[in-house]
């Protein structure tokens, strides 16, 4: 592990922080996995500290965020299923009201440029206003929650140990649930341990890694099984939700129908899949990039090779696949209690 501190010099030696009202705050190394691209957040305007990751935990599950005060950060990412909606195709808001996306899972933000299915933010600090915000998720503004913070048991000392100026304020709200999402790193599988030399792969999984690095890596590629890219893998858009992706946060009709490449980390436990959870497996997903690509103009060149569209497998090499997609399912990850609701 690569551990890299976050305070001033003088900090990391003291170790600890003290505000104008005498609370002490431990500062935090955040251990990044050898094998894992460099952290992108800037975490010397956001330094890690205990006092302030444990306050973004208590805001991650706490429904006031939303205008109901029943639904939580935690509510459509659950811990057991890489914080994603299991067995939901949309999020869920207040009222029950319905989304038009597939909940994205929260793991390795830390290493991110861009955040939500259509990349509508590339800062993490402000990635929870989108779902506050949005009617049929919480339905809230940034307003209403600090308010409503100010009033709830506790909170006015928990910010005060969080931050130097102890302020009950948007800016050190998103700056703690921040500090929250940056730790919550997946790197336990048993994909990890096999690149560290520590266990090896089965026959059939080693063959899934070999036809994985073949077929699927030009896209799922480094340490955190995506590039990062928008592209449209051929799916037949849906005419009832006529969502074209990050075409509409960029207006290029270039970018029309393209989403971002998700990560695979924890793909056994995050179904359904896709932007819009049309496929209910993984056995789904590879059937369709072997026979339902469709063709258009914003098509990813990589899924049409000389008219020949799709990525092509046999039954076998899907099972084989599979296979491999199961050994970067990170169990550490989904049950570590620090990301956990207490």
């Amino acid at each position: 592990m690569k551990k890299i501190s976050f305070f001033l010099t003088l900090l990391a030696v003291v170790g600890c922080q003290n505000n104008d009202d005498g609370y002490t705050n431990v500062s935090v190394e955040l251990e990044v996995p050898a094998h894992f691209p460099e952290v992108t957040y800037n975490l010397t305007n956001n330094p890690l500290t205990e006092n302030g990751i444990e306050l973004g935990r208590k805001l991650f599950y706490d429904g006031a965020v939303s205008s109901t005060g029943t639904i939580s950060c935690g509510s459509c990412h659950e811990q057991k299923y890489a914080f994603t909606h299991h067995g939901h195709t949309f999020s869920h808001g207040v009222n029950d009201l319905e989304g038009t996306r597939n909940t994205p899972p929260v793991q390795n933000m830390a290493f991110l440029e861009n955040f939500a299915w259509d990349g509508a933010t590339g800062h993490l600090d402000l990635f929870p206003v989108i779902p506050i915000t949005t009617e049929v998720e919480m339905d809230e503004t940034l307003e209403n929650v600090i308010e409503k913070l100010k009033n709830k048991s506790g909170y006015k000392k928990l910010f005060a140990e969080a931050f130097e100026d102890g302020e009950v304020n948007s800016e050190n709200f998103l700056l703690a649930l921040s500090q929250f999402m940056v730790t919550m790193i997946s790197a336990d599988a048993k994909y990890d341990k096999y690149i560290n030399k520590e266990v090896q792969l089965t026959e059939v999984e080693e063959q899934g890694l070999a036809l994985f690095e073949q077929k699927c890596a030009s896209c799922h590629a480094t340490a955190l099984f995506s590039d990062g890219s928008f592209r449209n893998n051929g799916l037949q858009p849906n005419p009832k939700l006529d969502d074209i992706g990050r075409g509409k946060v960029t207006g290029f009709v270039a970018d029309n129908y393209k989403f971002k490449v998700p990560s695979l980390r924890n793909i056994a436990v995050t179904a359904p899949y896709m932007h819009d959870g049309r496929f209910g497996s993984l056995e789904a997903v590879l059937a369709f990039y072997n026979e339902g690509v469709v063709d258009s103009e914003t098509l990813d060149p990589l899924l049409n090779n000389n008219g020949n569209l799709g990525i092509a497998t046999t039954e076998d090499e899907r099972v084989a696949i599979i296979a491999f997609l199961n050994t970067l399912t990170d169990n550490t990850f989904l049950t570590d209690e620090r990301f956990s609701e207490k």
